[in-house]
This record gives C-alpha cells, sequence and structure tokens, in this order.
C-alpha cells in the first residue's frame, strides 16, 4: 500500500464560496482525506478572518490557513486576496507543513505567489486550469474595444504561469486543447473533476406533468441565464412550466427585472444558495436541468443533474457537448439562440414516458465515466510523480463519444443496479449524518447542562466569597471603631 500523500491545495476561490472551481477543491479535498492523506488548504478568506483553523468540507475535517482578503467591488460573491506579504505568508505555511506536493486551482493570485514561494523547493507542482480570460475580462475596467488584447495578454500570462508547473491538467479533452493553443503549452492532461454520484441517486421517474426547468449556478453574464428567461416567456403551450434558478451572483437584481417585464416572473423562482444536504433533492424533483453557459470548462451541476438521471439541455460551448450527446441524454442548442433553447425545451416537455426514461437511462450511464474516486486515484499518482503517461478519466475513451440511442437489456439493466447500489450508499450515508447530528445534538446538550452547573457553582462560590468579604471589611471596621 502506498504511503500517504501531504498536499497543499492552494485556491483563488474556495467553500462556502460557490462555482465550480471551488466546489471541485472542495470535493477532491474531502476525497483525498478519506483516502488517508493529509490536505491542507490555502484560500481567502470568505469572512474577513485569517489564520489557521480546522474546518469540515464535503464531510471531512482539514485544516484550512485563510488569507486576508476583500470582496471585489464589481463581483456580488468572489473575493481578492491581499498581495502585501502573501509571498511571505504561504512560505511560511510551506516550510511549517512540508509537502509532498502543491496543487494550485488558479494562476491568478493564489497559486501564482505559491508558485514563488516554492521556487527551488524540492516540492511536485500541479495545476488545474478552470479559467478563462472572456470570463476576467467582463469585471475589468478595459474598456471592451480592448478586450482582444486584453484575452491576448492574459492567455500569453496563463502560459508564463503554467509553464513552470510539473504537470498541468484541465476537465475536459476540449478545455485541454483550448489551453495548450491559447496559453502554448504542452501536455495537458484531461482529468474529470468527477462526481460521487451516490449522493445524487434516486428512483423518481422524470416527469413533465408538472414540469420544473432547474439551473445551478452562478447568476453571472457568461452564464447566460437571460437567454433562459427569453426562452421560457416563448413557451405558451406550456402555462404550468416553473423555472427554479439556484445560485446568486452579480446579475441577479437585473434577471429579476427581466422575468417581470416578459411576464414570466410569477414563474421564476430565485432560490439563492442553498445547502448540500436540499441540493439532491432540487435535482430529483425536476423534469429538466438547463446549462445555457458558454464558458464552461466541464460544469460540475450539469454532472450532477446527470448522477440525478435528469434529461439535460445545454448550449453547444466549450465543454458542454462533452457531458450532453445531442439526442442521448438530452439536446444541445446554438448559443445566445432562445428559440432553439425554447425547441429544446419543448421536446422535453412534450416527451412520453418512455422516452424520458430513455433519456434519464442515458444520463445516468454516461455519468458512470465521471467516477470520482478514478479522479482521486489520478491525483494521488500525479502528487508522487507516477502514472504522468496515461492518467486519464473513463470520459476520455473512444466509447464515450458512442451514439447511444437507447441502451440495450444488459446496459439498462446494469443502470437499474448502479442506480440502486447508489441509493443505498446515499441512505447509508443520511443515516450515519443524522446519527452523527443526533450524537453531536446529545453532546451539546450535555455540555449546556455541565455549563449550567459549573455557572450555578460559580454564583453560589461568588456569593460565599462576596459574604465572606463583607464579614471581614465589618471585622475590620469595627477594630478601627475601637
Amino acid at each position: 500500500m502506498s504511503r500517504p500523500i501531504k498536499v497543499l491545495i492552494a485556491c483563488d476561490t474556495f467553500a462556502p464560496e460557490i462555482n465550480g472551481a471551488a466546489r471541485f477543491a472542495e470535493r477532491l479535498a474531502g476525497g483525498l482525506v478519506r483516502s488517508g492523506n493529509n490536505v491542507q488548504i490555502i484560500a481567502p478568506s470568505d469572512d474577513g478572518w485569517s489564520g489557521e483553523r480546522l474546518e469540515n468540507h464535503d464531510g471531512a475535517d482539514m485544516i484550512v490557513h485563510r488569507l486576508k482578503s476583500y470582496k471585489l467591488p464589481n463581483h456580488k460573491t468572489h473575493r481578492l486576496t491581499s498581495p502585501f506579504g502573501l509571498t511571505k505568508a504561504i512560505k511560511t505555511i510551506v516550510l511549517d507543513q512540508q509537502p509532498d506536493s502543491l496543487h494550485i486551482q488558479s494562476h491568478l493570485m493564489v497559486g501564482r505567489f505559491a508558485i514563488r514561494a516554492t521556487k527551488g523547493m524540492p516540492i511536485r507542482k500541479i495545476a488545474t486550469n478552470h479559467t478563462m480570460p472572456e470570463n476576467l475580462l467582463k469585471y475589468s475596467p478595459l474598456p471592451k474595444f480592448l478586450h482582444p488584447l486584453g484575452m491576448k495578454i492574459l492567455w500569453s500570462d496563463t502560459g508564463r504561469i503554467l509553464r513552470k508547473m510539473d504537470a498541468l491538467t484541465t476537465p475536459t479533452r476540449r478545455a485541454a486543447d483550448l489551453l495548450e493553443n491559447a496559453a502554448h503549452v504542452q501536455g495537458v492532461l484531461a482529468i474529470s473533476c468527477g462526481i460521487d454520484a451516490s449522493k445524487f441517486a434516486n428512483q423518481t421517474p422524470t416527469q413533465n406533468r408538472v414540469p420544473v426547468a432547474l439551473f445551478l449556478g452562478r447568476l453571472d453574464y457568461e452564464k447566460r441565464i437571460n437567454i433562459l428567461l427569453d426562452a421560457m416567456s416563448k413557451l405558451d403551450g406550456f402555462p404550468k412550466l416553473r423555472l427554479q434558478l439556484v445560485g446568486d451572483g452579480g446579475e441577479r437584481e437585473r434577471l429579476e427585472r427581466q422575468a417581470a417585464l416578459l411576464g414570466i416572473g410569477d414563474r421564476v423562482q430565485f432560490l439563492g444558495h442553498i445547502n448540500d444536504q436540499d441540493l439532491a433533492g432540487m435535482y430529483e424533483e425536476c423534469t429538466v436541468f438547463v446549462m445555457p453557459s458558454i464558458a464552461e470548462l466541464q460544469s460540475i451541476a450539469t454532472m450532477e443533474a446527470m448522477a440525478s438521471g435528469r434529461p439535460v439541455i445545454a448550449a453547444d460551448a466549450m465543454a458542454l457537448p462533452h457531458l450532453v450527446h445531442d439526442g442521448d441524454n438530452g439536446y444541445l442548442f446554438p448559443p445566445d439562440d432562445s428559440d432553439a433553447l425554447k425547441d429544446r425545451l419543448e421536446r422535453v416537455l412534450s416527451a412520453d414516458e418512455g422516452e424520458l426514461a430513455r433519456l434519464s437511462e442515458n444520463s445516468l450511464h454516461l455519468i458512470q465515466a465521471h467516477d470520482i474516486a478514478r479522479t482521486i486515484s489520478i491525483f494521488e499518482d500525479l502528487y508522487r510523480g507516477i502514472g504522468d503517461e496515461v492518467p486519464t478519466t473513463a470520459d476520455n475513451e473512444p466509447g464515450y463519444f458512442q451514439p447511444i440511442g437507447r441502451l440495450s437489456a444488459s446496459l439498462r439493466k446494469r443502470v437499474e443496479e448502479l442506480r440502486s447500489e447508489a441509493l443505498n450508499l446515499r441512505r447509508r450515508a443520511e443515516d450515519a449524518s443524522e446519527n452523527a447530528r443526533g450524537r453531536f445534538s446529545g453532546a451539546a446538550e450535555e455540555a449546556r447542562e455541565r455549563l449550567s452547573e459549573v455557572r450555578e457553582e460559580v454564583r453560589e462560590q461568588l456569593s460565599e466569597f462576596r459574604s465572606d468579604v463583607s464579614d471581614a471589611a465589618k471585622k475590620l471596621r469595627r477594630k478601627r471603631d475601637d
């Protein structure tokens, strides 16, 4: 058995912030901890406090080194780490922890300074790219006519930083090709972010009698929620359709106004952030998951919807066609084309039970290639410096892209077996979590009772002390008077 690994994961964004990069880092760290490894996180402060503390993420305890950070004025959720003294702060952490490997999740700030801090140290350096310069420019003060020049500069900077790494990964082959061509780097490994499908397993059939379309993610410009709202306003034949938007972001107020102007405000629910306990239920209750984004390097939310056995409609952009196989587990539509999105929604909303079941089964079949255990195993090898030749996930194998149509009887049976096994795992995990909460609640009640007893004892002792002091003072006054 290989020895445990000690790894530092450096992030510009991490839980409780909700986005793909943060969720990937959180779930990777949790999986590594459960595999017996020592994982510590370096990330911006989320609440103004900075320092080292024990936190629980993805059900695992880990040390998180929170860095001083500030809220960005033009972004609703993201925080910017202060660069002052950052190299020294990270170097202190590294020298104290002596990790085997450093895994950066971004080259923009924390990752950039982490590379500086570890220069010359015998530490394996791994980078996973979750960033597209196009997304960054939207929140910059740069005039729009200068954006092409800005993209060129940003991609050049990306390549300059990432060429310093021992291994470079990104979630899909399409994203890897983009990175290699735009940043002029070589040997980018396509490794799925991975997913624990058991967390989303259910046996609830997809239905469109009471239809619900679901989007989960940041409500920001590149997600193109405005296109989804426009498409929904054109679905006159489906007055019962509700749209649920889970997440928050800088576009929320504008989108709320758009929904009202389109006359669908009463059918669109802006639910904000939800906790992990409610997440699986949101997917289970929806008819179709919609991802209209033009800038996804993978899309964990889409993978979660697939693990829940739901049809998916997505923009034919970036890496989304890697997950959504048109006509098999859902449909693709041309980016920013609300009429085409309306058409794809109508196909799902008017499908019979057999067709909905086919789409659902194909989602469950395709998500098997994104097993989180395989992702964790690959990264463990990369941290150790082994397995560089063929580290990939099953979604990059040729068979993954073959048309499915309707699964064969044997594959359908296997999908149902896996769904049943995953559901049992989910229920056991929920029971264990409930029992743990019960034990914690009982311990907390005992602690409260003991604290109450201690307080009462302290009050009694203080009362006796005051009485003794009062008696002593009276005796002193009597002696003085005599």
